[in-house]
């Protein structure tokens, strides 16, 4: 990681931790690393592995890109909370134009159902 990417996976890190009311001890438990690790992670002087970052993420439910690179679209998946459901929308993502047209028109179709029975109660 260049110095610049370190500093602001530090603060991401530090941010998220706090976004989720976990102490540096707790984090720590979370992702099965001793509560220093954190401390040099949130200091910028250490730097985690692949499977270490892999493990934070999930903790704090971002992805790992979005912990290193912060990146806009990250961003909004940082704040999904069902992670099934964005899988799934990430999978739509990759099918042809046609299909996702199917898929928005029936997604369109239930929403203004469940919309029209909200109506009605």
């Amino acid at each position: 990681m260049a110095a610049a990417t370190e500093k602001k996976f530090a603060q991401r890190l530090r941010e998220l931790r706090r976004q989720k009311g976990l102490s540096q001890s707790e984090l720590g438990k979370l992702a099965e690393l001793h509560y220093t690790h954190i401390g040099r992670f949130e200091r910028g002087t250490s730097r985690p592995g692949s499977d270490t970052l892999k493990r934070l993420a999930d903790v704090l439910d971002v992805t790992s890109d979005y912990l290193l690179e912060g990146a806009e679209t990250d961003a909004a998946k940082a704040r999904f909370e069902d992670r099934e459901l964005l899988r799934q929308f990430q999978a739509v993502e990759q099918l042809p134009e046609e299909d996702k047209e199917v898929i928005k028109k029936l997604l369109d179709a239930f929403l203004t159902k469940k919309q029209l029975q909200a109506l009605a109660r």
